[in-house]
């Protein structure tokens, strides 16, 4: 799903290393905002932790797949929504609180989204969308 998700969408592997380096700085900036340790951030972006290690202390050296373009843009579409949607705590906190709803089915958003992938971010994006526009 995440290739097909990838090519309707028209996101390209990126290979710019400024390019990569904005782009993974954004995602290391929402995952800190939302208090992620750095397991469950490098979970949620599917690399291995010394990878991510490197991606934050911006030490990486390397091309993003469609893979991780495709869940960067998530991400940050998460956090820009979740800044749109709340003010106060819940910009930060909602991603890690239990939801009763039956998407989440009380899970956190973040604990779905790392157990769903790219299917699950996709799904919180879409939550996220459909309460700003009161859905």
């Amino acid at each position: 799903m995440s290739a097909q998700f990838a090519t309707d969408t028209g996101i390209q592997p990126l290979s710019d290393r400024d390019k990569v380096a904005t782009l993974v700085k954004a995602v290391a900036r929402a995952t800190s905002s939302w208090g992620l340790t750095s397991t469950q951030s490098a979970a949620l972006f599917d690399v291995p932790p010394a990878t991510w290690a490197r991606m934050k202390s911006a030490t990486f050296i390397g091309t993003l797949d469609r893979d991780k373009v495709t869940r960067a843009s998530l991400i940050i579409g998460i956090y820009k929504g979740l800044r749109l949607l709340f003010n106060g705590p819940l910009i930060t906190d909602w991603p890690t609180l239990p939801n009763k709803g039956p998407f989440y089915e009380g899970r956190s958003p973040i604990d779905l989204m790392i157990a769903q992938g790219i299917p699950g971010m996709v799904g919180v994006r879409q939550h996220i969308d459909a309460m700003r526009v009161g859905v």
